[in-house]
């Protein structure tokens, strides 16, 4: 009896750098498809898509690497999405894997979005047409507000403390919710605060790991 050949067994799932495995795409065509059903599916709010899509169903990955990875594409010029898309597909396959998800993100989409423009450049100033936006940013605001909800939870377990999290959050809110702060200047003043207190706090997590 010949011996089966290895390619006949699935890819098996990615190490992280905890060392816990989990599923991953098993081919730039798996990014590619996977990609544009998100994109797809991303009326009103691509985050509470990405977060049930990466997460939750495919499980590529564990809700805190969502978190890093989605607070890196926060900061990135661009859209976080594709930011986001860019460095899971180089992730698991280099430059061609992010150039398949970065593919996927935006090519089907564009499409669609050309269709729509041209049906909706002549009855954009109709009543009903106003309506119907308005009503579609009162559900992408419920479905961001959502995501971010489920979301906390994963601040249980950031090394900062929860407290400090809540803090950062709050300031952060109030900085550019109420006073209208430049976003740059956000990031480097509290983003540049929660980095040296993040990396405090893991300098004292090793030592005491270290002494254990």
């Amino acid at each position: 009896m010949t011996a089966a050949r290895a390619s006949d067994h699935p890819t098996p799932p990615a190490d992280t750098p905890d060392g816990s495995s989990h599923p991953r795409p098993q081919s730039k065509t798996d990014l590619f498809m996977s990609f544009s059903i998100l994109a797809l599916q991303g009326f009103g709010g691509v985050l509470a898509i990405v977060q049930r899509e990466l997460v939750e169903k495919k499980q590529w990955l564990t809700l805190d690497e969502f978190l890093e990875d989605w607070a890196v594409a926060q900061i990135l010029p661009g859209p976080n999405v594709v930011n986001l898309s860019l460095m899971i597909g180089d992730r698991y396959f280099g430059l061609a894997g992010a150039l398949a998800a970065l593919a996927g993100m935006l090519a089907f989409p564009l499409v669609v979005v050309l269709a729509l423009a041209a049906v909706f450049g002549g009855i954009a100033d109709t009543a009903a047409a106003q309506g119907a936006l308005r009503g579609m940013g009162a559900v992408a605001a419920g479905l961001i507000t959502a995501t971010g909800i489920k979301l906390i939870a994963a601040l249980r377990r950031n090394p900062m403390g929860l407290a400090v999290c809540w803090a950062l959050a709050i300031a952060t809110f109030i900085a550019i919710g109420l006073l209208r702060w430049p976003l740059l200047w956000v990031l480097l003043g509290i983003g540049g605060l929660a980095s040296v207190w993040a990396y405090r706090q893991l300098g004292i997590i090793e030592q005491k790991a270290k002494a254990a």
